[in-house]
């Protein structure tokens, strides 16, 4: 070794030792690549030398990981084995998939649907795993909320508020804006825009939505909202003798009206965000105009990408040019084939 060697390692103890110091009496946390690079070093140095180099942890921890090393080396754990193991996971995955989506499936009944995938499982397999996934049996499994609107998703509307500032005469004004959703076609309404939606406001609005002949509700069967003061005793009574049970979600659940949520997040995304409001008339516009395109040009990922109302006659071209449909001066955008 030379001497330019010797001082350069001499170098790097002392800066080992300035940086324990530095580190104080707190150990540093070191991960399993790091210690098996010790280890391997560790070991070809020896213990003599090691106690006089080493400064992040002693001799004896570097020579045991040395030890763990090689004994690693040798083993094979369970975890890297192919097989069974890893086929019962995914079967179990399988086991509470089809509790969770099925509420009245029991053991037997899920045994029989996994016979039909190739997998031979017994009752008490499949009642160990629910139990160890918190999942009761069948009788005691409630339905789950998206099981309940995927089932009845024809006859279910929701409805929420969403708030809009207006520039007025008198300054910035907040409208209130009432919407209503269907939840299986996704087709919306806006019920009503007002500056003060009290108990007056909200009776009309029930009427209006249960009016016999072009109602909103008229073929519907459950209305969902929230907890929200404005809908009021007075609104609910009409809503419910027209025959539409009301359903309010839990407290501060707002999973529970996802779709109507995810409108109000859309018109506001989409619209409201992007243009400066000058008076009511502007506001009902740019709403009349959002939700024509929602509704009859805007394909909707919730419907397999599908248009909810479909321009009437035959499908539309699939040769020609291409052009684009404005609204709003170009706000809202569509594109069709030139007939």
């Amino acid at each position: 070794m030379t001497r330019q060697q010797a001082q350069a390692i001499d170098y790097l103890f002392e800066e080992s030792r300035i940086l324990r110091e530095l580190l104080g009496q707190g150990r540093p946390r070191l991960n399993d690549d790091q210690r098996r690079r010790l280890a391997a070093k560790g070991r070809a140095v020896g213990r003599r030398a090691l106690g006089r180099i080493a400064t992040i942890v002693t001799p004896d921890t570097i020579l045991r990981w040395h030890r763990q090393l090689i004994a690693a080396k040798h083993t094979h754990p369970a975890r890297n084995r192919v097989g069974r193991p890893g086929l019962m996971q995914s079967i179990r995955a399988l086991i509470v998939r089809m509790a969770t989506d099925n509420s009245s499936w029991g053991y037997c009944r899920i045994q029989g649907e996994l016979r039909k995938l190739g997998h031979r499982v017994a009752p008490s397999t499949i009642a160990n795993t629910l139990k160890a996934n918190g999942i009761a049996p069948s009788q005691d499994r409630p339905t789950s909320w998206v099981t309940f609107l995927k089932a009845h998703a024809d006859a279910i509307a929701a409805t929420d508020f969403f708030t809009a500032d207006v520039w007025t005469t008198h300054g910035l004004v907040t409208h209130h804006v009432l919407f209503v959703i269907h939840h299986a076609t996704r087709i919306v309404e806006i019920a009503g825009i007002t500056t003060n939606p009290n108990a007056d406001f909200m009776a009309q609005v029930a009427r209006n939505l249960t009016d016999s002949v072009d109602g909103f509700l008229r073929d519907k069967r459950f209305l969902i909202l929230d907890r929200d003061t404005k809908f009021t005793e007075q609104f609910a009574r009409i809503i419910g003798d027209a025959g539409v049970a009301i359903t309010p979600t839990a407290i501060q659940a707002p999973n529970m009206n996802a779709i109507a949520e995810r409108f109000a997040s859309s018109v506001k995304r989409e619209c409201l965000t992007k243009m400066i409001l000058f008076g009511e008339a502007h506001l009902r516009r740019a709403l009349a105009e959002f939700v024509a395109h929602y509704n009859a040009e805007r394909p909707h990922q919730g419907i397999g990408n599908e248009i909810i109302q479909p321009p009437a006659g035959p499908p539309p071209a699939t040769k020609g040019e291409v052009v684009a449909d404005e609204r709003l001066d170009g706000l809202f955008r569509s594109y069709r084939r030139a007939a």
